[in-house]
């Protein structure tokens, strides 16, 4: 499936209109596992449909949790983990979801094995693998340790202290969902702080959190079942709000704007875009004005780790010359990152250099029509086709498509209706 690959002719108009965008990906993964593990019937409404949660449902399901699909899009879950999983655990593409089940797995009495496809088999999950088995878990992977499948024979947890050496939402929310099963206190020490999905719905089903500066700390103890409703994902709106700033305009509802999560927004208001935020409905409207080049680095690159492939197209956009640094965590994601969008962005012709830890980007009034190759990672696959629409005048060709379903299945009916682009997707 990731080798489809989308058309794109240009339109000259840019993009224009309102944006729903799917349910937060992040949200959706955590506020399954929360009702997974909580005793009793809890809701969902607004769950992304995108293929990595709906691999996190199917892992859940194996420990004998109950899902409904209800005629109005709500989710009903019957939770509690009621046995040792019946199958491996396919975690598809998803990062986040291998990495929170792989707290879940720990903290359970049983043998898990958890897995994913060839590209979540290439990324580290020692970094997972050592704080958990600190806490008395056992783990065995491929590579000494470090690559998927996993495998986990969990239990009989100590809580613990964890200086994360990498700043990492997933690697604290798999510690600390572990915690929930430990004999102690668990808490974990971050080098900057990330978003705080995990800690803020923990809170909000019944867990004892407490959170200092870098420091988190969970306390042992059940959560309970409770109504989630998972707002729209703002990193997915990135494409749209940098298509927007680079050409014409967009208003996105119902946007989830807590820590962390609209810090991509600070960066187009630096570079000059006009952004206007309504905390109380969610909504972000963003327009066009001329660019100008940032420098984006140091502790601000966590909250925009995952929008950096498009703040990079915004980059080459904008007057002059953007240095990204610091953001060493792009070499391990779906791609390497750093070289995938180096590369695409060479692909439109952007004069780009690659840097071990990062980018500088020399922006440029248009672009040249593009062949580009997603390496299978559906941001790369999304920032290409913004590229395309917002500052090209021919006809662009993106590979690796079928990735985008891992995320935001109706992207590209999104991309006809706001740029009027005659957008397609063939083998």
């Amino acid at each position: 499936m990731h080798e489809q690959t989308l058309s794109v002719p240009a339109t000259g108009g840019g993009v224009k209109g309102t944006v729903r965008v799917p349910g937060d990906k992040s949200v959706s993964h955590r506020a399954l596992v929360l009702a997974a593990l909580a005793p009793g019937r809890s809701t969902i409404e607004g769950l992304s449909r995108g293929e990595d949660p709906t691999h996190t449902r199917g892992a859940l399901a194996h420990f004998g949790v109950e899902f409904l699909d209800e005629a109005d899009g709500t989710v009903t879950v019957h939770g509690g983990l009621r046995h040792e999983p019946v199958d491996v655990l396919d975690c598809g593409n998803a990062g986040t979801g291998i990495r929170l089940l792989a707290g879940v797995c720990a903290g359970f009495d049983g043998l898990s094995v958890l897995t994913g496809d060839r590209y979540l088999r290439r990324r580290p999950m020692d970094r997972v693998a050592d704080p958990l088995r600190r806490m008395g878990a056992r783990v065995d992977a491929r590579a000494g340790g470090s690559l998927a499948p996993l495998v986990i024979r969990g239990g009989g947890l100590n809580g613990l202290t964890y200086h994360s050496p990498t700043a990492s939402a997933q690697v604290k929310s798999c510690v600390l969902l572990a915690g929930l099963a430990a004999s102690g206190p668990t808490t974990v020490v971050e080098p900057h702080p990330t978003r705080r999905h995990t800690e803020e719905m923990l809170t909000a089903a019944g867990a004892r959190v407490q959170v200092e500066g870098t420091s988190v700390t969970v306390h042992p103890g059940p959560v309970a079942p409770m109504a989630h409703t998972v707002p729209g994902d703002p990193s997915q709106s990135a494409f749209w709000a940098v298509a927007a700033a680079l050409a014409g305009e967009v208003e996105l509802p119902g946007l989830y704007l807590g820590y962390g999560r609209s810090d991509y927004l600070n960066v187009l208001r630096r570079m000059g875009a006009t952004v206007q935020v309504e905390e109380s409905t969610g909504t972000v409207r963003v327009s066009a004005a001329r660019l100008r080049a940032v420098q984006i680095g140091g502790e601000e690159v966590p909250g925009i780790v995952d929008e950096i492939p498009v703040l990079a197209v915004a980059a080459a956009g904008a007057q002059g010359t953007t240095v990204i640094s610091g953001a060493h965590e792009l070499r391990v994601k779906e791609s390497d990152r750093v070289a995938s969008t180096v590369a695409m962005l060479r692909a439109f012709g952007v004069e780009t250099e690659e840097r071990p830890d990062g980018m500088v980007v020399h922006g440029r009034e248009e672009f040249s029509p593009a062949a580009v190759d997603s390496a299978g990672d559906h941001r790369i696959a999304m920032a290409a086709a913004v590229a395309a629409v917002a500052r090209t005048s021919g006809l662009s060709t993106i590979t690796g498509w079928g990735s985008v379903a891992t995320s935001y299945p109706g992207f590209v009916e999104d991309l006809r209706t706001v740029s009027g682009a005659a957008a397609s997707v063939g083998a």
